[in-house]
């Protein structure tokens, strides 16, 4: 499904030049920026617009408790690592649960639901429902995300994937 989608992203990515408020001019600030990537891009449902969103190069700070790293990513990375998760997780639905903001940082706490249709992390695909909570920090410079800070219940997902194997 990557190299398929990865043309047409490129294409898009390229070729992408709508400023965010002349394709959404009711967004006038960054929480509801925020919300509508959730809606289009984070979802899956319109990773070409990936690049309205996203500055060339993002910092994207994974905070694992065992092991802290930041990533840079640009925005074909990032709809790259979302074409994965629908490889995985199928069409997933997401749902933002909680949002709020101060100043250039929007929080984000979200639920998001599944289909187990790929191999993940060793276990083979059951089609059983997974749910994967988390939650991420954003701070943008000019409606556009630079940099974010995100955790996963990734143990709850493990949890997930040992019961629907049995």
């Amino acid at each position: 499904m990557l190299d398929e989608n990865k043309e047409v992203l490129d294409y898009h990515l390229l070729n992408n030049n709508v400023p965010l408020s002349e394709l959404y001019p009711s967004l006038t600030d960054d929480e509801q920026v925020i919300e509508k990537f959730y809606e289009v891009v984070r979802s899956g449902t319109k990773l070409e617009q990936v690049g309205i969103f996203m500055a060339n190069e993002v910092k994207a700070n994974q905070m694992n408790s065992e092991n802290f790293v930041t990533i840079t990513r640009t925005p074909l990375e990032y709809a790259e690592h979302i074409n994965e998760m629908l490889e995985i997780w199928g069409n997933f639905k997401i749902e933002v649960q909680e949002i709020f903001s101060n100043e250039n940082k929007v929080y984000v706490r979200w639920k998001q639901s599944g289909k187990h249709r790929a191999e993940y992390d060793g276990y083979a695909p059951t089609n059983k429902e997974v749910i994967e909570v988390g939650s991420a920090v954003y701070r943008l410079e000019n409606k556009k995300i630079v940099e974010y800070w995100i955790q996963v219940d990734r143990l709850g997902i493990l949890e997930q994937l040992k019961i629907n194997q049995e």
